[in-house]
């Protein structure tokens, strides 16, 4: 087959869990022995190769605004896409739904993966949101196939939309401490600290994170990595809070010190609230952490028993993390059932499987 990936900022993945999906993915099915083209944004790469891991690599411009970024670049990928003879156009992220009218008209063969629930994120005004919900409804009806990446988001599309959807989770890499040296430089030994990466937007209350953490009493510090794209005075918010105690990096890419900040926290602190299956979620299971999750569906789809959750509240977040520090010894058995439950339900080689056995279909 000729594959498609389209919607991301393209690969080699430096960014999301869009970009993720697509790298570990298109990379197997090459090995599979199926011909993948990635359509990358050539704004974020400086250095543009023509080719990685076997996949062929498409740059395209893109608009710099928060609104037109992913739009803009997707229309142009669909434009070119539609010149050639791809089997199958595989989609990433619900608001690239008004892109599919042609290719649909002209019978090309498509699957969208949805993502979460894009018009609850604090960050877009009303109009957005608006546009959102509509691209979510718009997508139901130009894509043969619905890719959900969680129960959760599975239900609401067929609560909502009378839609079914295929259910195909993100995977991740179960990973040991390697170099514990390599916290040095952040200034952290392992076990000392708490630890949080997400991007820094309401939803996933990175600040709520800080607040809580500020209302206990520890020598253990709190590590919050990540950022945003453009800046908001949340984010000015959150920045106001570094101090000693509180360690703000910034966006950390280097894989080796994402995973030996992984592996060596005391425990993990997971807010996002309005996905579908977080990829940070699963690499901190996969990562053997004890890990603190935010009540919702999205969370207990993934985890279920594997950790415990905490109520939105700066007391809910707070009692947690205390009860953590103060029931050391009950940690390992948490982290024991994160890592079987990676290993059981969320592989990089069952996901891409998936994502072929959907691809044949289409046809």
């Amino acid at each position: 087959m000729k594959i498609a990936l389209i919607g991301t900022r393209g690969v080699p993945a430096n960014y999301g869990g869009f970009e993720t999906c697509a790298e570990e993915i298109g990379r197997r099915l090459v090995k599979r022995g199926h011909d993948v083209f990635v359509y990358c944004r050539k704004s974020y790469y400086n250095k543009r190769l023509p080719d990685y891991q076997g996949m062929r690599l498409i740059y395209l411009p893109n608009l710099k605004f928060k609104s037109l970024d992913t739009l803009s670049h997707t229309m142009l990928s669909v434009i070119h896409a539609i010149m050639k003879r791809y089997d199958v156009l595989m989609v990433f992220n619900a608001a690239n739904s008004p892109t599919l009218i042609l290719p649909r008209l002209l019978g090309k063969r498509i699957a969208i993966n949805t993502d979460g629930l894009e018009w609850k994120r604090g960050k877009w005004g009303s109009i957005a949101k608006r546009y959102y919900k509509m691209a979510e409804w718009l997508s139901t009806k130009l894509a043969n196939r619905i890719v959900a990446d969680s129960k959760g988001i599975q239900d609401y599309y067929r609560e909502c939309y009378s839609v079914e959807s295929r259910y195909i989770a993100y995977g991740a890499y179960i990973s040991q401490s390697r170099n514990p040296e390599l916290l040095e430089q952040l200034g952290l030994v392992p076990g000392g600290y708490l630890l949080q990466i997400t991007r820094f937007e309401p939803e996933n209350n990175p600040l709520l994170t800080i607040q809580a953490y500020k209302s206990i009493v520890t020598d253990k510090k709190l590590v919050l990595v990540g950022g945003v794209q453009y800046s908001s005075e949340y984010y000015r918010n959150i920045l106001s809070e570094k101090s000693n105690n509180i360690l703000l990096p910034g966006y950390i890419y280097d894989k080796d010190i994402l995973n030996e900040l992984w592996c060596n926290c005391y425990a993990y602190i997971h807010g996002n609230e309005v996905g579908g299956t977080n990829p940070a979620l699963l690499q901190s299971m996969a990562n053997g952490c004890f890990t603190i999750a935010i009540d919702v569906c999205f969370s207990r789809d993934v985890l279920q028993d594997a950790g415990v959750y905490y109520s939105k509240s700066l007391e809910g977040l707070a009692s947690k993390i205390t009860w953590a520090l103060e029931n050391e010894s009950e940690l390992a058995s948490f982290k024991t059932k994160a890592v079987k439950r990676i290993y059981e339900n969320y592989c990089w080689d069952k996901v891409s499987v998936e994502y072929e056995r959907l691809f044949r279909e289409l046809l």
